[in-house]
């Protein structure tokens, strides 16, 4: 017989069974990401924002034997106390920590190590889970969610440190599995506004499931009346917006994003390579991608813009951002379906059909106009992992929807991510609002 353990709520137990099942495909998918990579592409690190993949493997590995394996296990011990400073990424509770900007730098333990390492706790876990207490099961799922945020960022990181190689290296070419499909036929359907009426909304996780802490306590907040985009932004629109001297009018911009423009240059969309001039078609650019150099597609939704550059589009075009409450409004409405990182391609598509029209999930993460603040009477996790969200309160702005980089299992409509307002290495575009 099954043996059933409760969630937060009662009517959504957990079947370890089923945990099983779940923690081996996270991992699994891991080592799949990493799979493609060369010993020498795990090993980089292009900026102080990312990690090498190396680190990736290591670090979720790491929370495993941290936080969860101790609980299910008494006598637990971990495999070289030294690597906690290693692979402790912010938790300030756990002890030292190496700093984020030299991951780069640690060429031991070696990626043997690791992978071994990786081997080593799974084998522990996948026999301890059946028989872990609710509070145990509560710290895996949470470590399986982390995982999942580290495999987007595995492909976010990757994607930054090939760019930077001038042969522009494909990732995906190494795995018939990731060849890059065919673009759909067809312009993207025109954009539409979508009126929402005001209202009494209930925002956050209501229970029932896995969520982060920053998505609780649910709460009600007054939504609207607003307008929505049927769609994402697409390269097309957006590069109407650079011909339009965008990028050189600074009357468009907040002024940490002007001068965030200025100083870093901006010109373009991180990834675009406008080698055939300009002369207003987007199909003079191309744009790296994980498939590499690839023609840029007009209709598919822009991507790797920063929050500044998604606000000074909005004020382009007559419109602004939408605020997460919003967005979540929005969504709640709609099923969670769309190009993820399950489907293979590994790059925003262009939307088709009534389906696929809306694409509130997928593609891109879709900047927000809210900063990313606690909900009211929010309280953290209790311990080290309270440390998880709570504290970076302060200077990011929330992203919805998910990308297609994100696992689709992973994501809910009261996901909430966030980035400083200057990040563009994630694959982030832009969704318009307005006011009626």
């Amino acid at each position: 017989m099954t043996r059933v353990l409760p969630r937060r709520s009662a009517l959504d137990p957990i079947d370890p069974d089923e945990l099983v099942q779940r923690y081996a495909r996270v991992r699994a998918r891991t080592e799949a990401l990493a799979a493609p990579l060369s010993s020498e592409d795990m090993a980089l690190q292009s900026m102080p924002d990312a990690s090498p993949t190396k680190w990736h493997l290591a670090h979720t590995t790491w929370f495993f034997d941290e936080f969860v394996l101790p609980r299910l296990d008494r006598d637990h011990r971990p495999e070289d106390p030294r690597w906690r400073e290693l692979y402790n990424s912010y938790y300030e509770g756990v002890g030292a920590r190496h700093p984020r900007h030299a991951r780069g730098l640690l060429s031991r333990p070696s990626l043997d190590r690791v992978r071994a390492w990786r081997a080593q706790v799974d084998e522990r876990m996948l026999t301890l889970l059946p028989h872990g207490d609710p509070d145990s099961l509560t710290v895996a799922i949470l470590g399986m969610h982390h995982e999942e945020q580290h495999q987007e960022l595995i492909l976010t990181d990757v994607k930054h440190a090939l760019s930077c190689n001038p042969l522009r290296p494909a990732y995906a070419q190494a795995s018939p599995s990731l060849a890059a499909p065919a673009d759909p036929a067809g312009e993207a359907p025109a954009m539409r506004w979508i009126a929402y009426d005001e209202r009494m909304a209930t925002i956050g996780d209501g229970g029932g499931g896995f969520a982060f802490d920053n998505e609780r306590p649910r709460h009600r907040a007054v939504v609207g009346p607003f307008l929505l985009g049927s769609r994402p932004v697409t390269n097309a629109e957006y590069a109407r917006f650079i011909e339009d001297g965008g990028y050189q009018r600074a009357e468009l911009w907040l002024s940490d994003g002007w001068s965030f423009a200025k100083s870093d240059g901006l010109a373009a969309p991180l990834y675009w390579e406008g080698d055939r001039g300009w002369e207003g078609d987007p199909a003079a650019w191309n744009a790296f991608t994980l498939h590499g150099r690839r023609p840029l597609d007009p209709h598919a939704p822009v991507a790797h813009v920063s929050f500044y550059e998604a606000d000074a589009y909005a004020r382009w075009a007559g419109a602004r951002l939408p605020t997460e409450h919003e967005w979540e409004t929005a969504a709640s409405s709609h099923p969670v379906e769309g190009n993820f990182l399950d489907t293979g391609r590994l790059a925003p598509a262009r939307a088709q059909g009534a389906a696929r029209e809306a694409q509130l999930f997928g593609d891109v993460w879709e900047w927000t106009a809210s900063a990313y603040l606690p909900y009211p009477r929010f309280r953290p996790l209790d311990g080290a992992l309270g440390e998880y969200n709570g504290k970076f309160m302060s200077g990011q702005m929330v992203l919805r929807g998910g990308s297609c980089f994100s696992p689709r299992e992973h994501l809910r409509p009261t996901y909430r991510n966030f980035f400083p307002p200057h990040a563009r290495w994630q694959m982030a575009g832009i969704r318009l609002a307005r006011d009626p």
